[in-house]
Parts: C-alpha cells; sequence; structure tokens
C-alpha cells in the first residue's frame, strides 16, 4: 500500500470537480469490525481537518449485538456513556471504489484531553509497534483472509436462520482454475476494487470447504497491513452485498474447514536491514523471536481467537493447528517457518477469519520482542505430523480456557497493562456468559425426544 494514497490536496480536488461528496471516517472495534460515520465531504475538509469529530464511547464496550453490557471501566451507564475523539489519520485517506462518491479515512481514538484510548484495537498495536522500533526494529506483516461465499443474499441468509444456503461451488475448489472461474466476476470486483482503494493485491485461489475462496495482498508494515485488512474485509462484504450475494469470515461455519487468517511476520531494523535472517537460515535474534512464540502465544491466545466460534477451528488433520510447536514449512504445527534470506518470515496459523488484526498482531509483536528480550532458547524444529505429538503444549481449546490464561497472566498485564488486559477480559466473558445461556440446535436435535 502507497500511503496516503489520496493526499488533501487531492481530496479538495476531488470534492471541487464533484467526484467525492462523502468523507467515510471509521475506526476498528473490539470485533474488529469498521464503525463511524459518513460526512459531508466539505463539512470534513472545513471543520473535521482541524477539529476532528467525536463518536459515543459505548462502541468499545458493547457485545457482537451491540448491546451495552457491564463491566468495562472505560464505559458504562454510571459514566454516562460519553463521547471519544475520532481523530483522523491522513495517511490512510483513500478512495473506496466500491462507494461511489466516497473516501475513507481511518481514525485514531483519544480522550478529550488529548490521551489515548488505551484498549482501542489501533492503539493497542501502536504500543508494541512503539516498544519494538525503541529496540530498532520494525514489523513487516502478511495477512491471510479465507471466506466462504454463498448464492444467498445477507437478508435472506438471515430470514433462514443461516441454514440450506447454497455455497458458491459444490465441491472442493482448492487451487482449481474452473472452481473459481465459477465467481470471478465477485472475485475480480473484489480485487480491483481493493486496489483502487490502495491496496496490492497478490493473488486469489480457491480452498478447500464449498465456496471458500482466499484473496491475499502483498505484506506492508504492521499497522498499515491491518488498516488494508479491516478495510478488505469491510469492503468485501459490502460487494457481495452489491452482487447479491454474502460471504462470511466466521472460523467455522460447519464441520468442514473453517476460515483461517494465517498471519506472517518478520521483523527488520528501522534502518530496513535484515535481523532475523542468516544467510539462508535463522539468526540468533530470528531464533529467539520463535522462542518467544513458543513461550508466551498460549497466554496470549484471546487475542487470536476471540470468539466461542473461534475454538471450533482447532481440529486435529484440518490444517488448522492444536500443537504449539514450530516447522519448517510444516502445515500441522502453529507456527510454520517458510522463505529464505529476505523472505524469510514466521507464519502464525491459528488465527481464524474473525480475528481482530491488530490485536493479533499486537500479539505476535509483543511474543517475539519478549524472546528477543529474554533471550529465549529455541527449541528443534518439529518434524512429522504434529497433531499426533504428546510432548506438545496445546492452543486453548476453548474461550473460557483462553480467557482464563489471558486473565492470570503476568506477561499480559507487563505487556499491555491492566486497563487493556482487564478491558478484553471483559470481552471474553461476556461471550462465554452470553453462549452458556444460548440453546442450540445440537441440544434441540440430541434431547428432543431421546433424552
Amino acid at each position: 500500500m502507497n500511503s496516503p494514497v489520496l493526499s488533501v490536496e487531492d481530496l479538495r480536488h476531488l470534492v471541487d470537480r464533484g467526484d467525492v461528496d462523502t468523507v467515510l471516517v471509521a475506526f476498528t472495534d473490539m470485533q474488529g469490525r469498521l464503525q463511524g460515520k459518513r460526512l459531508h465531504a466539505r463539512y470534513f475538509l472545513d471543520v473535521v481537518l482541524e477539529h476532528a469529530t467525536e463518536g459515543c464511547n459505548y462502541l468499545l464496550a458493547v457485545d457482537v449485538d451491540m448491546n451495552t453490557v457491564e463491566g468495562y471501566a472505560m464505559s458504562s451507564w454510571s459514566t454516562g456513556y460519553g463521547d471519544f475523539v475520532m481523530q483522523p489519520d491522513l495517511s490512510t485517506l483513500r478512495p473506496v471504489p466500491w462507494n461511489p462518491g466516497t473516501a475513507m479515512v481511518l481514525a485514531d481514538l483519544r480522550w478529550e484531553d488529548g490521551s489515548p484510548v488505551v484498549a482501542s484495537p489501533r492503539q493497542v498495536l501502536a504500543r508494541q509497534t512503539e516498544r519494538l522500533a525503541e529496540a530498532g526494529m520494525a514489523a513487516f506483516v502478511g495477512t491471510e483472509l479465507e471466506f466462504l461465499v454463498f448464492r444467498n443474499t445477507y437478508e435472506q441468509a438471515w430470514d433462514a436462520g443461516y441454514r440450506g444456503l447454497t455455497p458458491a461451488n459444490q465441491y472442493n475448489v482448492d487451487y482449481s482454475v474452473l472452481g473459481t472461474a465459477r465467481i470471478e466476476p465477485l472475485l475480480r470486483r473484489i480485487r480491483n476494487d481493493m486496489t483502487g482503494a490502495g491496496l496490492v493485491v497478490e493473488s486469489a485461489k480457491g480452498e478447500c470447504n464449498p465456496g471458500q475462496h482466499e484473496i491475499a495482498f502483498l505484506y506492508d508494515e504492521a499497522t498499515r497491513t491491518c488498516d488494508g485488512h479491516v478495510i478488505y474485509k469491510n469492503g468485501a462484504k459490502e460487494i457481495a452485498a452489491q452482487e447479491g450475494m454474502a460471504l462470511t469470515f466466521m472460523a467455522k461455519f460447519d464441520a468442514r474447514e473453517g476460515n483461517s487468517c494465517h498471519i506472517h511476520c518478520s521483523f527488520r531494523g528501522t534502518d530496513g536491514g535484515l535481523v532475523m535472517a542468516d544467510g539462508d537460515g535463522m539468526s540468533a535474534l530470528g531464533r529467539s523471536f520463535v522462542a518467544g512464540q513458543l513461550r508466551y502465544m498460549r497466554e496470549l491466545t484471546l487475542l487470536l481467537a476471540p470468539n466461542i466460534n473461534s475454538y471450533k477451528r482447532f481440529v486435529e488433520g484440518s490444517f488448522a493447528p492444536t500443537a504449539l510447536r514450530w516447522g519448517r514449512d510444516n502445515r500441522t504445527c502453529a507456527f510454520r517457518l517458510v522463505g529464505h534470506g529476505a523472505s524469510l518470515r514466521l507464519e502464525n496459523r491459528i488465527p481464524g477469519g474473525d480475528v481482530n488484526p491488530y490485536l493479533a498482531t499486537a500479539a505476535v509483536i509483543a511474543a517475539g520482542l519478549a524472546g528477543i528480550e529474554e533471550q529465549l532458547e529455541l527449541e528443534p524444529a518439529f518434524e512429522g505430523n504434529a497433531y499426533v505429538d504428546p510432548d506438545a503444549e496445546h492452543i486453548p481449546t476453548s474461550l473460557a480456557e483462553a480467557l482464563g490464561l489471558w486473565r492470570g497472566s503476568d506477561f499480559a498485564r507487563r505487556t499491555f497493562g491492566d486497563d487493556v488486559v482487564d478491558h478484553y477480559a471483559n470481552m471474553a466473558a461476556v461471550e462465554v456468559a452470553a453462549f452458556g445461556r444460548a440453546v442450540t440446535d445440537w441440544e434441540r436435535f440430541r434431547g428432543f425426544e431421546r433424552l
């Protein structure tokens, strides 16, 4: 991605010509969704550029259904649900090709006194990239999002209770040119519109589950990659809706393969120099980076798998990991080392398509930096099938287990601060409690007659 895609002067010119009349100011909430508001373009230029704009702080204190819930220190009925400031980051200003006459800018969240909203996902990542910069390094990241496409509208899917939907493909189209051609008009439009929004598209390919596909983008500096991730995810849904279709990034839609979001990460010097690679292998720093992932990622899994459904992906033999092992080009491990020299990077295979990229990337950076600072020794690369390794530590099997590890982690509290740990612990606790009260179709089928 080029930064910025649009300058303020570019925007003024487009507004004067009548090509842009709307500016969308948005930020990413806890669930990884874009929230914000559409502003008249001239109002944005005349007022918001200088004074920013505001949003209700309950947007970082609600569940997926936008219900206000108890337990958040920063926002509640007792504090009156006031505002925070949405400060546009002009380096993210860009056109939105799939919405005519529209430009977009992402915002950082501040309190009225100018201090950062530390639990904001983009701010959580910023704190870790700043720590990394202080150590003379920067993180370069790529995220690979999979999704399922259905030949139903979102409204039809809702009305059907998400049952009996028609997938865009009837069989496994992993790498199939014929299979992807079936929905190439949709995939091509997504690719081209994302290019118009300043993202650099690499490729599109089919995946295993019927109707499952992946569009991959070129790696970039960590924050820019996460910005592109949330813009793409929101935009792909909007484009699918415009085409009379629906797509989902949920981690596990059915009993077949889930939607992954593999995160590739490499540290470099702030001067661009290689620090993780040593010839064709890893440097001592690179080995400690990987060792940090193994040491701390169990405690940080909540940031990579934030929902009840996230944990349904972790099934042996499903290409989603269960064992906290690392290996060279080994897809049975949670951490897969790929590339050589400048392309050397670690692929974290834990996150699903429901991940909040800012939080997950912050976790990867924090664990890697800790491994480097503590000069952790790296165990040998795992060879073979990690799913059947009896000695491996395992990814938590439920949101409740991940919550307990996160809440009790001294490392998380030292690294992210009590405010962030408690905020996201409450988010997970709300989800666990809500699921505990729900009655599922699985329970009805098993128990209606036979129990």
